[in-house]
């Protein structure tokens, strides 16, 4: 567990800035991976698509099925990790990694003019109209190629080597995510007005969940020795 990406992180900060290691850092964030691989093992998933950052998330998992199945015999499916490379990796409004805990999120159900407003707040350097600019450093085009296709993300490398505009990238961009959302999005603006909807999908999903991982979790219990009381 101290070898998670998100601790050593978060204790390296603590080191810079002069704090004990373990100043402010929660059960909840040192014991997030072991969560993961709950999540991802009770159903046995073969393949499971993740970011680049969440690789290792996989590789713990794996590491504790194979553990898990030396010991007690074959019962977990070991994992494997499916990426895309246009979306491994979301670059937020100023350049860092996307997070909440960095406040530099651009939410996907914004109306359509707070979503022009936050992408248009994504961070560009100075260059000007005019000058080639480089996409495989800039976090415009990033997103831009998460919701591209091949062609559209062809046109733009093109685009950018002609020189285009920051503010034409960030347009292009908000059309291109606000017409992908649009269908959805008014989907989910009916499903949050209706909260007992809500509530009767999340305890549907709860049942059909515990329908798929009952009977692995009674297996698991079986091979450890784990008998139920009464």
């Amino acid at each position: 567990m101290n070898r998670a990406h998100a601790y050593k992180a978060s204790v390296d900060e603590n080191r810079d800035s002069g704090d004990d290691p373990d100043f402010g850092i929660t059960m909840g964030l040192f014991s997030y991976p072991i969560l993961m691989a709950a999540d991802i093992l009770m159903f046995n998933a073969h393949r499971v698509p993740v970011g680049k950052d969440q690789i290792q998330h996989l590789e713990m998992a794996r590491d504790i099925a194979q553990r898990f199945n030396h010991r007690y015999g074959e019962h977990f499916v070991l994992p494997e990790a499916e990426t895309d490379e246009h979306v491994a990796t979301l670059p937020g409004t100023d350049g860092r990694k996307m997070s909440k805990s960095y406040d530099n999120t651009i939410p996907l159900w914004l109306p359509e003019k707070k979503l022009r407003k936050a992408i248009m707040k994504i961070k560009t350097n100075s260059q000007e109209p005019g000058e080639p600019k480089d996409p495989d450093s800039a976090a415009v085009y990033s997103v831009y190629a998460a919701f591209a296709s091949p062609a559209q993300r062809e046109a733009m490398r093109k685009a950018f080597a002609d020189g285009i505009a920051w503010g034409e990238v960030k347009q292009a961009l908000f059309e291109l995510v606000n017409a992908e959302l649009a269908s959805p999005r008014e989907r989910y603006e009916a499903l949050i007005s209706d909260p007992a909807r809500v509530e009767r999908e999340l305890q549907q999903g709860a049942e059909r969940a515990r329908d798929m991982s009952r009977p692995l979790m009674d297996g698991l219990r079986d091979a450890v020795g784990i008998r139920r009381l009464g």
